[in-house]
């Protein structure tokens, strides 16, 4: 959902008694992995994540059989009038997947709406300045969104493309309207998976972004009935990409009783989704705390005790009856409440750390790594470059390793290749450019070139301030600082670097005033 134009809510739940379900039997071992006190995850295993998914009960698979887990972030813009996702206005497309993967997420929820699939729709507000997204100039916003996906494969990360609206005026309560009926939304669903056939980097669709009253699950009204519409498109899509994971949410209302729009999918259990390929259907809830909205029970006596049986009653149990994979596309807070703090660590907690049960757990996609998002802000903060460092180190017990990075790679015949006999020394160079300066505080980005003639595994890039200035947040790096001396050593994910490729990094600073610092970078 656009926060901004966040809707009021329906009838609160009933009173009722709510049944506590057991966790019970088909789950696989737990992955081992360690959590790392910055959120990132490193697993313990072989790297898992190849190829497209597929379900087994409560889990899912890569094409090897591992297990994975889904630890991402919405990153929304397609589904609104910029027909692009937001914060190319400040950054290049690149560094905001690359800041994304330093923090330890591991999939990118997309929201889009049908208009950036009608011919020649552009994209509008990317910033081209200082050579930042030259490579989107005079895309339309599908060729757009053919790069992000590109560059997010090449990364690690995988994306689940969300259809958030029918337009970018705003969400539908059900599937279709007058203006986008259930035709066009069933052909471009096909569109899509069939643009991505092939590329793993999609592994899946969110059908419809928050279905809710009148739409009904299971009362067999083909006009209102969400969950056999679900099952038309999802056939549709497996039709033309059999491989593609079908990603289902929930509804408002079922059986008299509410809630969030999206997340009630206590009709599951008596209608499941039924697709003509087998182990394809991921259940989606939403779940949202009160800088979205009151419900009834964030003001009982023994919150946030009782909060693991509503998410058991709405949507928990589909996962602990091992019934199918739950991932939860969207949830989130501005944090400033104590109930929403409080609520939060408790979702957390219920969703299963990925030290103690690996993949086994529920998946998860934040809303939002925007910060324009009204009711709940992001990860990062407004200036669409510092993180968030609190409501980031909620996530962090629930972060899973990356996956193996695809697409793009080096030519056979490039002299870069890892593979190449050839020799030499290992060299780099440096450019520390000052992105932005208010006085009280800066960001930089740096920029790492192999001038060698064979490919480096790591560098390392120092400098010396002449002034106070402190680093305040890396991304793509990690740092030490001694005195006004930095050092800024790769990240995991960007050490190899093939011969005259480059890598970057970015920090924040403070004090502003510092200036462009001679650098000196060293290669291995």
């Amino acid at each position: 959902m656009f926060r901004s134009l966040r809707r009021s809510l329906g009838a609160l739940c009933a009173a009722a008694a709510v049944l506590v379900l057991p966790l019970t039997g088909g789950a696989q071992s737990a992955t081992a992995a360690t959590v790392s006190s910055d959120g990132r995850v490193r697993a313990g295993v072989a790297e898992a994540g190849a190829g497209y998914w597929h379900t087994s009960g409560r889990q899912i698979l890569d094409a090897a059989g591992q297990s994975v887990r889904i630890a991402g972030i919405n990153w929304f813009g397609f589904e609104t009038a910029n027909h692009v996702t937001h914060g190319l206005w400040a950054r290049d497309y690149k560094s905001m997947i690359d800041q994304m993967k330093s923090l330890g997420y591991n999939t990118i929820r997309m929201p889009y709406s049908d208009d950036i699939l009608k011919p020649g729709t552009m994209p509008d507000s990317v910033n081209y300045s200082d050579g930042k997204n030259a490579d989107l100039r005079g895309l339309t916003s599908l060729q757009v969104l053919d790069k992000i996906v590109a560059y997010a494969g090449q990364s690690g990360l995988k994306i689940i493309l969300d259809r958030h609206r029918p337009d970018a005026a705003g969400q539908s309560a059900l599937w279709y309207t007058s203006a986008v009926p259930e035709t066009t939304w069933i052909t471009n669903l096909k569109a899509l998976a069939a643009r991505y056939k092939g590329n793993p980097t999609v592994v899946g669709i969110d059908l419809h972004n928050e279905p809710h009253d009148p739409a009904c699950w299971g009362c067999g009204d083909t006009a209102r009935d969400w969950r056999l519409a679900a099952q038309r498109a999802g056939n549709a899509v497996l039709s033309v990409n059999p491989d593609l994971l079908i990603l289902v949410e929930g509804v408002q209302t079922h059986n008299g009783v509410s809630g969030w729009w999206g997340g009630n999918l206590m009709g599951v259990a008596q209608y499941p989704v039924q697709l003509d390929v087998a182990n394809r259907v991921v259940y989606s809830a939403h779940d949202y705390a009160t800088s979205v909205a009151q419900q009834s029970w964030f003001s009982d006596p023994s919150f946030p005790a009782n909060m693991p049986g509503i998410w058991d009653r709405y949507w928990g149990y589909i996962f602990k009856q091992n019934i199918a994979p739950v991932w939860v596309g969207e949830f989130g807070t501005t944090l400033q409440s104590t109930v929403d703090q409080r609520w939060l660590a408790a979702l957390v907690t219920y969703l299963r750390s990925t030290s103690a049960h690996g993949n086994d757990s529920f998946h998860w996609t934040f809303w939002s790594w925007n910060p324009n998002s009204g009711d709940t802000g992001g990860i990062l903060k407004d200036d669409w470059q510092t993180v968030d460092t609190v409501k980031d180190g909620y996530l962090t017990s629930i972060k899973a390793p990356g996956f193996p990075a695809g697409g793009g790679g080096t030519d056979p015949g490039d002299p870069g290749d890892p593979g190449d006999p050839g020799g030499g020394t290992p060299a780099c160079t440096a450019v520390y450019t000052v992105s932005s300066d208010w006085g009280g505080g800066f960001n930089a980005e740096v920029k790492v070139t192999n001038t060698g003639t064979t490919a480096i595994g790591s560098w390392k890039v120092t400098w010396t301030w002449p002034g106070s200035q402190r680093v305040t947040n890396m991304w793509n790096a990690s740092y030490t600082q001694s005195g006004a001396t930095v050092t800024a050593t790769n990240a995991a994910h960007n050490g190899a670097v093939a011969a005259g490729g480059s890598a970057s990094f970015g920090f924040g600073g403070a004090p502003g005033g510092g200036g462009v610092p001679s650098v000196r970078c060293t290669a291995t």
